[in-house]
């Protein structure tokens, strides 16, 4: 091999490095990107629900009393014994998905926003409520209306 090969080879390196470099860059910022901010979002609640209208969303007896349960796109909570609430899981500050209810709160991991059971802002940077998601109770089931 002379050194006109080496120059290549390494210059070929080069190019896969910084185009992976690229790939990475572009990747983080689609996901920091991909959700919409919420003075332009018209999606209606039944879109932002991972269930159709008739759907059970999940059973009673697994949405604990003062807390609730993420089910794909919606969280189900129960503030009291018996009351059960839904709401889109898309945080209204940049369109991140909730990802925890604890402590009495529903979380989202992207700027620390919290919801409390009842959907409202507790803690910013969100200044809306989640979108209220209508639901009914059939026998054990939480069902989409």
């Amino acid at each position: 091999m002379d050194i006109s090969e080496v120059s290549e080879i390494q210059v070929s390196r080069k190019t896969v490095l910084a185009g992976a470099g690229v790939g990475v860059a572009a990747a983080a910022l689609a996901a920091c990107s991909s959700g919409s901010d919420s003075s332009s979002s018209s999606s209606s609640s039944a879109e932002s629900s991972s269930a159709a209208a008739g759907a059970a969303l999940t059973k009673t007896g697994d949405v604990p009393v003062g807390s609730g349960v993420i089910v794909g796109k919606t969280v189900v909570t129960q503030p009291t014994a018996g009351e059960f609430k839904a709401f889109s899981a898309v945080c209204t500050h940049s369109g991140c998905l909730v990802n925890k209810v604890a402590d009495g709160t529903i979380d989202c991991p992207c700027h620390g926003s919290k919801f409390s059971l009842d959907g409202q802002v507790v803690n910013g940077p969100a200044k809306k409520p989640l979108e209220p998601v209508n639901i009914t109770v059939q026998g054990e089931s939480i069902v989409q209306a």
